[in-house]
């Protein structure tokens, strides 16, 4: 009887988990320690921006508050400003979809989300979006929050390489943009 019971529990798990391509159900309370506990506060600093061929950086004051969101298992507070907040606040989410394989999304509540994977010890992203490819890293190092986005154009601008398996054909990408912020703990 037990075998049965288990069985039907796990079957009804298992079609429950599997009607929708994103849940946020396959989660495990995370290690003290670990990610997301880690970037958990108010970080503030100033990202450097570099357009393509820019000698100097643009520079703006960011900041990322990253909070558990109440009672929500798996949810998290994802707030970025640029500038004044007045004029260029992000008030996001940072959802879990299955923490076992480092599957995160940042919801942006407008109907746009950005799946990220915990890497490498990096919450790591590749998105496009009219055009532009953005690649996002977000870390800890020597206590402070780390934001990293390379921005890229998706039309290859080469194409090299002879199409063989043993010289298969590489694709080059215009770099647009650069931009890093080394955030401190508030």
């Amino acid at each position: 009887m037990k075998l049965v019971l288990t069985c039907l529990l796990l079957a009804c798990n298992l079609a429950s988990f599997s009607q929708t391509k994103r849940t946020y159900t396959k989660t495990r309370k995370p290690a003290a320690t670990g990610f997301p506990a880690s970037f958990i506060g108010h970080w503030k600093g100033t990202l450097e921006w570099y357009p393509a061929g820019a000698k100097e950086p643009r520079r703006v004051v960011m900041h990322v508050r990253i909070y558990p969101y109440r009672d929500s298992a798996g949810m998290y507070t994802w707030n970025m400003v640029y500038g004044d907040e007045s004029k260029d606040n992000r008030p996001y989410f940072l959802k879990a979809v299955d923490t076992e394989q480092g599957h995160w999304v940042i919801d942006e509540m407008n109907g746009i989300k950005v799946d990220q994977y915990w890497t490498g010890a990096k919450l790591c992203s590749a998105y496009t979006t009219q055009q532009v490819t953005i690649a996002n890293n977000y870390w800890i190092e020597n206590g402070d929050l780390v934001a990293e986005f390379i921005s890229y154009n998706t039309k290859p601008i080469a194409k090299t390489g002879k199409g063989t398996e043993d010289i298969p054909y590489v694709y080059s990408y215009e770099i647009r943009s650069y931009q890093k912020a080394v955030l401190k703990k508030m």
